[in-house]
């Protein structure tokens, strides 16, 4: 799917007597984006320190989650290696089933990723907000 932005009504100034002029422009979306948000760097830093790459981020499509590869998941999207659409998509999840690992590491790091401990540390964090 492609967007395309036309930005109307752009007054450019082309000399003293020709004055303001209008012009219409097109651009693709892609073209759009902050031009820091294109630049994504080779490697991120990964949960245990190792440098994460494309190559060794989980495979597409794994079925098995882990702690440390959601972990690692999690680190490449906040060191801007993908983005959260590139993820739920390549490993078909749900923004909200990303969005948990996210607040688990955020919470608790890596521990609180762990299944059989949810709870636990779902109700230390609510603890700990009350005081």
């Amino acid at each position: 799917m492609v967007f395309t932005i036309v930005l109307q009504s752009i007054e450019k100034p082309i000399g003293y007597i020709l004055g303001p002029r209008k012009v219409a422009v097109t651009r693709r979306f892609e073209d759009v984006m902050i031009e820091n948000q294109k630049i994504k760097p080779a490697q991120v830093i990964g949960p245990l320190g190792e440098p994460l790459t494309l190559d060794n981020l989980p495979a597409p499509g794994t079925k098995r989650w882990v702690v440390r590869r959601k972990a690692e998941v999690v680190a490449a999207v906040n060191g801007g290696l993908l983005t959260i659409d590139e993820v739920c998509e390549r490993y078909d999840l749900t923004l909200e089933e990303f969005a948990s690992w996210q607040r688990a590491v955020d919470r608790s790091g890596m521990p609180g990723l762990r299944v059989t401990r949810i709870q636990h540390y779902r109700d230390l964090y609510e603890r700990q907000q009350r005081y």
